[in-house]
């Protein structure tokens, strides 16, 4: 199957704005033969946790949450990063997966929290797994991917292929991008899909960038760093290497 990976710049703290590009991009990656696509982190809201702290109607209620109609609309599945109501003062920071038909799969939500994120989220507690169309995947969300044993679980799992949904900025993050993802292809011998921002995303500026690899480390696809739009590459099921 085809999978896409997405970027943007998304509105700051715009839930129905950044939900309606994320449904555009989504109907592109699916004319471009794409069965799934991946989506940043917190491409609802952007990277503004001043916002998320100040006002929890920027959370999600949940995967049935109105605001995601469009998106789970769109006829391909979908990847997509969130702040989520957990019942307690903090959401988690979650990515929720969707089905062509608009079906809630799984929800996954960030294991390893970076510094300031400590304060504004809840860490999740479990790997996120699923399977569509005969191939399992695995979910991780930016600073998880820059833990191995992460993918190394996936890939004892049977996953196929990693959606990393995440913020590397300009500077060093552009450094960190280059060197995390083609790392966990190589060594965990995982399809790795990273969707990342482009522009401003609160304060930093996404790089862009967006990619997939083969397991062993081969780029298949890759945007630029300034151009919103979705990069799309060719999976296949079979053993891993890891």
């Amino acid at each position: 199957m085809k999978i896409a990976a997405a970027q943007f710049c998304c509105v700051p703290a715009d839930v129905p704005a950044n939900a309606a590009v994320a449904a555009g991009l989504a109907v592109a990656a699916r004319d471009e033969g794409a069965g799934l696509v991946v989506f940043p982190e917190l491409t609802l809201t952007g990277y503004e946790l001043e916002a998320l702290v100040g006002d929890p109607g920027l959370w999600l209620d949940g995967p049935d949450d109105p605001r995601l109609d469009a998106l789970r609309s769109a006829r391909i599945a979908t990847a997509v990063n969130v702040a989520l109501r957990t019942g307690g003062p903090r959401p988690a920071l979650a990515t929720l997966v969707y089905d062509a038909d608009g079906a809630h799969v799984t929800t996954y939500a960030k294991q390893h929290l970076y510094r300031h994120e400590q304060g504004v989220f809840v860490a999740g507690t479990a790997d996120g797994r699923f399977e569509l169309g005969g191939i399992r995947f695995s979910l991780g969300i930016c600073f998880d991917n820059h833990f191995p044993q992460l993918t190394g679980r996936a890939a004892a799992d049977g996953c196929r292929v990693h959606l990393a949904s995440s913020l590397y900025g300009t500077g060093g993050g552009i450094a960190e991008r280059a060197t995390v993802h083609p790392g966990i292809a190589r060594e965990a011998g995982l399809y790795t899909a990273l969707a990342n921002h482009v522009g401003r995303a609160g304060p930093w500026t996404g790089c862009g960038r967006s990619a997939v690899w083969a397991p062993g480390g081969e780029l298949l696809a890759e945007a630029d760093g300034h151009t919103p739009g979705v990069v799309t590459a060719e999976v296949t099921a079979g053993v891993t290497a890891g």
